[in-house]
């Protein structure tokens, strides 16, 4: 019998006590039946339980803080990268992009965590460790960039660094363990919903500074900033380029670094990835910006580029 969502029948009323009873009989014989088939495989050895992480939630999923991370013991070595602030674990099936966790004992996005004591003791004599969070390159472009090849991130520790199209604060929150507590990251996003994400981020996080502002409109929080060393733009907008440009002319020191994410699609979904990228490396140009690499961001993004610049506004007015 067909039930409407109220748990009334398409005609009559019939919920009798004698109907919940059947229900509740067979619920016990189907709980009761299932345990002793899967134990029943299991010494079969047909099936195996499933191994839980030993962090985190999964893709995707809230973080939840506070939980034990991974612990990094004797097969976990982490090493650091040619870019400063940036580290490698080694040791698993693959190695994995890593930075120094700033609130250690705490994730962001279910991110797995790796403990690893350090070489030198503390004062006291006391072994000392230092917590490292796994980067994901599937969300994040500059992570994805990075193992793509990056020659140059602009960024290291005490740098300055704005990031315009911040979302809910990933990618960001990496940035920030890489600039450390002598560096800023001021952290643009237009979606409340995500900026309120971002905040909640940032109150752990203090040298991330979130604006709930519209990128294309700089003036509005102009007085929050100072001149930054490096703008990371991740907007996916079809005049990106645009809104870089008026930023980095606010906020850009001269000389300062510009790595902008570009989806093909966002820009113009009838021409090939390939004639999209040149063309905005072409307004990049015109934006006073002297383009030094560029690479897609296979496998991790796909018809993605980034392209990394250098801002010479002087040298061009000159």
């Amino acid at each position: 019998m067909a039930f409407d969502r109220g748990g009334r029948g398409g005609g009559r009323g019939v919920t009798s006590a004698a109907v919940i009873a059947a229900v509740g009989e067979e619920r016990k014989a189907v709980a009761v039946v299932v345990p002793v088939v899967v134990v029943a495989l299991l010494v079969a050895g047909v099936v195996a339980l499933p191994v839980v992480a030993a962090e985190g939630v999964a893709r995707g999923g809230r973080a939840k803080g506070g939980s034990k991370g991974a612990k990094g013991g004797k097969k976990v070595v982490v090493e650091p990268h040619r870019h400063k602030g940036v580290f490698v674990a080694r040791g698993g099936k693959e190695d994995l992009l890593a930075t120094a966790n700033l609130v250690p004992g705490e994730s962001v996005y279910g991110e797995k965590r790796i403990s690893v004591e350090n070489a030198a003791q503390g004062a006291d004599g006391v072994a000392t460790k230092t917590e490292y969070r796994i980067w994901n390159p599937f969300r994040s472009k500059l992570a994805a960039g990075i193992l793509g090849g990056l020659e140059t991130i602009y960024m290291k520790p005490g740098s300055k660094v704005l990031y315009l199209g911040a979302a809910s604060g990933t990618s960001v929150s990496h940035v920030a363990d890489i600039v450390g507590p002598t560096g800023s990251v001021y952290a643009v996003e237009f979606s409340h919903r995500s900026g309120r994400d971002l905040i909640n981020m940032a109150t752990r996080r203090t040298n991330v500074i979130p604006i709930v502002e519209d990128a294309r409109k700089p003036m509005a929080y102009r007085m929050l900033l100072p001149m930054v060393d490096v703008i990371f733009a991740d907007v996916a907008q079809p005049d990106q380029a645009r809104i870089v440009g008026i930023n980095a002319k606010l906020f850009l020191k001269q000389g300062g670094g510009l790595l902008i994410s570009i989806k093909a699609s966002c820009i113009d979904s009838t021409a090939p990835p390939e004639q999209v990228f040149a063309s905005e490396v072409q307004k990049l140009r015109e934006a006073k910006f002297f383009p030094k690499e560029q690479l897609t961001l296979e496998p991790y993004e796909r018809d993605h580029a980034i392209v990394s610049c250098v801002y010479l506004q002087k040298e061009f007015e000159a």
